[in-house]
Order: C-alpha cells, then sequence, then structure tokens
C-alpha cells in the first residue's frame, strides 16, 4: 500500500483508523460513470482491519460503474467544527465476493463479515434478499486526517 506523504502530522495511526472506522457508520462510495463523469453514493460499510466491505444492490448505477471499472474511492469523515473535522480515504478495486446476488449460499470468506455488518446494523439478524451482493475493496492507498492534532 501507498504510504501517506503529505498531513502526515495530522495522519491517523492505525490504532486510530481502526478505531475511527468502527465508530463510524456511513461511508460515500465515488464511481466512475460510462461517461467519466463521476456518481457518488451514501453507504454503510464494514472494516475488518484489512479490507473495507459493502453490500451493494446489483441493479444500482453503482454495481454497473464498478462492474465495468472496479476503481473506487471511499471516504468516511466526521466532525463539525473546522477544529474537529477527521475522516478517511481509501482508494483501491472493489471486487465482487460471493454469488450475485446474494441470497444465502455458504460462502465461507463471507461468515464472519456478514455476522459483524449484521450485529452493526441489524440487531445480529442477517437478511439475503436476493437483490444485494458483497464488494470487497483491498486498499491500494489510505489517506486520513484528524484536524484536533493541528495547531489551529
Amino acid at each position: 500500500m501507498k504510504p501517506q506523504r503529505r498531513g502526515a502530522r495530522i495522519a491517523m495511526t492505525p490504532e486510530e483508523l481502526d478505531a475511527f472506522l468502527a465508530e463510524e457508520r456511513t461511508c460515500r462510495v465515488a464511481t466512475v460513470r460510462g461517461d467519466g463523469a463521476p456518481h457518488v453514493t451514501p453507504l454503510w460499510f464494514l472494516w475488518d482491519g484489512s479490507s473495507l466491505w459493502l453490500t451493494s444492490v446489483v441493479r444500482s448505477q453503482r454495481w454497473t460503474d464498478l462492474m465495468r471499472d472496479p476503481r473506487v474511492s471511499v471516504v468516511i469523515d466526521a466532525g463539525v467544527d473546522y477544529a474537529e473535522l477527521r475522516g478517511v480515504e481509501i482508494r483501491g478495486v472493489a471486487e465482487p465476493a460471493g454469488e450475485i446476488p446474494r441470497t444465502g449460499e455458504e460462502v465461507p470468506e463471507l461468515v464472519d463479515v456478514e455476522q459483524a455488518y449484521a450485529e452493526r446494523y441489524s440487531s445480529g439478524g442477517i437478511h439475503h434478499d436476493g437483490r444485494h451482493a458483497w464488494l470487497r475493496i483491498r486498499p491500494e492507498k489510505i489517506v486520513s486526517w484528524d484536524f484536533r492534532k493541528a495547531d489551529l
């Protein structure tokens, strides 16, 4: 993974990054449409310490974009006042995981992901609706910032 070069003074440590991603719930996923225009959508996410997991409707513009061009940028941020802004940008390639759409077939790599996602967002209940599928993003670059560390 490429190291963060700029803003190192306000970058999160690996422990801070993991804690932040465990706390926040919504990310913004940026894809590239077929005409080259950007497309940004909010989604819930799961961070497992090395990959970002998203579940997406397979008949969505986001899914169409990623199947044509799997490059993705995802931003998770928080804060209201300037001095408390913090966030993470993850750039990488989105890879489908499991069957498409997800109907509940046993997929070993998804067992822990689905359970953790269900505990975080649906009181532990796993639901396969036959409309969504999983995307795994293995970061190629992670950039983070925490303005609370800056002397403002």
